[in-house]
Formats: C-alpha cells, structure tokens, sequence
C-alpha cells in the first residue's frame, strides 16, 4: 500500500535524516520526504496495521526532530 501524509519538518537535513530513520522501520517497503512540498511517501505491506505504522513512525521522527509533525487527515 502506498500512502502520502502532510508533514512539518524543519529542515532539508532533519528530512533526509528521518526518511532514513522511516525506511529502517519493519514492513516499510519504501519511504520519500519531499521537503519543498511537506510529504511524506510510504510504501507498505498490506497487511500492516496502519495506525501503529504511523505511531512508529512519529516515534522514530522525533528522535531526529522533536518538533516533527505528522499530520493524518
């Protein structure tokens, strides 16, 4: 499954930062920050509980960025 979310990140380096941190996380097949834009893009396993995907997520974020935003819409 593929997802795009809204994020807030303040920095180009913080981002690249994170997108790695979110590509080590299990069942992430692939995952993209675009800066310019504030997205976030995510591949993932089917069968994945989405909602405690997005909470590992944020998890990992903040260990880079406390002030990373997540924004699930």
């Amino acid at each position: 499954m593929k997802k795009n979310y809204n994020i807030e990140v303040d920095c180009p380096s913080c981002a690249n930062k994170i997108e790695e941190k979110i590509k080590q996380i299990n069942n992430i097949k692939d995952a993209q920050i675009n800066f310019m834009l504030q997205k976030l893009i995510i591949e993932y396993e089917d069968s994945v509980d989405e909602k405690e995907l997005l909470k590992e997520i944020i998890k990992q974020s903040k260990k880079v960025e406390p002030d990373f935003v997540l924004n699930i819409e």
